[in-house]
């Protein structure tokens, strides 16, 4: 049995104040009665006096079904249909999943260009918040139905990442039909404590783990999330402040277990040092329209000196990115040293770059990136 001590890091999971719990479409589509036990583990929750917002695929996978898919499609726009079919069914059987714990659910759909501007991310915020007020719990879903390429998340583990610094959630839990991580012999790991330094190990163990299981699962994928996807979502959201959890929604009791401290799943441990809101969005939600290079000198002063991006130290410059869009700062052998807010457009950095070109009415040397819009990895 586990000790439940403040020392054990699961300690955290049983104070948590604000949850979001992200279930992957192979879990509905498998199980008929995820939806009732998610209902009663949300009702469990709320008594506690969690706030908890779900974050759920599923909406594709039963449109191409009532639309008579063999398959899940491919084309952008047979995805389109089969999500605008879909969506109704999943929220029905949350309607009624939940109806019967005496629970209020309400829909929200978000592309990736709702969140990557301030005003509209500001406003889903006032939007959810409202929702946790009433207590209802908030089921969010990416907007298939109008989602082009260049405005999707992706997939909903990125989806549930940017969320939640959104309402400042203390927990994401990540529910999936894995146990968990596995390491490269197929074993569980039970805790990582710093899922930034130790992220390519894990993603070649869990490469290594799916080798090992490839046979043991042949059910067709419905959703388009991995391990390495929750292990990048995992990231995210450990550095806006919140323990991750990746386990088995197939399993009894899980949300239970987990939120008792119970040895469930893997737990990514909050980072240490938080991201501020601000970077966080720069880090993460924006998509980097261009690159900028440095010299040697500049990436020292910018990774260790905590300096800003000058044009003086600029060796290169790729992209058609404007004043305000996010680049990513590169080094001189192209290695990615973080991302920040472009203080002019590509066509000007190229003008100025490896010049001490001065800033207009101003005395110091012209900044691509200032430090306070700049995120180091």
């Amino acid at each position: 049995m586990t000790t439940m001590t403040a020392a054990n890091p699961r300690y955290a999971l049983r104070k948590a104040r604000r949850v979001v719990i992200k279930i992957g479409s192979s879990t509905l589509a498998r199980d008929s009665g995820a939806y009732a036990r998610l209902a009663a583990s949300v009702r469990g929750l709320s008594e506690r006096g969690m706030q908890v917002l779900l974050v759920s695929s599923g909406a594709i996978a039963l449109g191409a079904k009532k639309l008579g898919y063999r398959t899940r499609p491919k084309e952008m726009a047979r995805l389109q249909a089969a999500a605008a079919a879909g969506q109704s069914l999943l929220m029905r059987a949350y309607e009624e999943a939940f109806s019967r714990e005496q629970i209020a659910v309400a829909q929200v759909l978000l592309t990736h260009a709702d969140l990557a501007d301030r005003v509209r991310a500001n406003n889903a915020r006032a939007a959810l918040s409202a929702l946790f007020d009433a207590q209802a719990v908030p089921i969010l879903n990416e907007n298939d139905s109008v989602a082009i390429e260049e405005i999707r998340f992706g997939d909903n583990d990125a989806l549930s990442a940017m969320v939640t610094p959104l309402v400042d959630a203390d927990v994401l839990v990540l529910l999936s039909d894995v146990d968990g991580l596995l390491d490269h012999q197929g074993a569980r790991v039970s805790v990582v404590r710093d899922v930034s330094a130790e992220a390519q190990h894990l993603v070649r163990s869990a490469r290594d783990a799916s080798r090992l299981s490839q046979h043991a699962d042949p059910e067709p994928r419905v959703g388009t999330g991995g391990m390495a996807s929750k292990l990048e979502a995992a990231r995210q959201a450990s550095l806006a402040g919140a323990h991750v959890v990746l386990a088995n929604a197939r399993r009894e009791s899980v949300i239970e277990r987990i939120f008792a401290g119970d040895d469930e799943g893997t737990l990514v441990v909050a980072a240490a040092r938080k991201l501020p809101a601000k970077k966080h969005w720069i880090a993460f939600t924006l998509r980097p329209r261009g690159d900028v290079w440095l010299d040697q000198g500049a990436a020292v002063a910018v990774c260790t000196k905590g300096k800003s991006v000058l044009a003086v130290g600029v060796t290169g410059v790729r992209g058609d990115f404007r004043a305000g869009d996010s680049v990513r700062v590169l080094g001189p052998d192209g290695t990615e040293l973080g991302r920040g807010l472009a203080r002019c457009s590509a066509v000007q950095a190229v003008g100025i770059a490896g010049s001490a070109t001065k800033e207009p009415k101003a005395s110091g040397p012209f900044e691509v990136v200032h430090r306070d819009d700049l995120v180091v990895w």
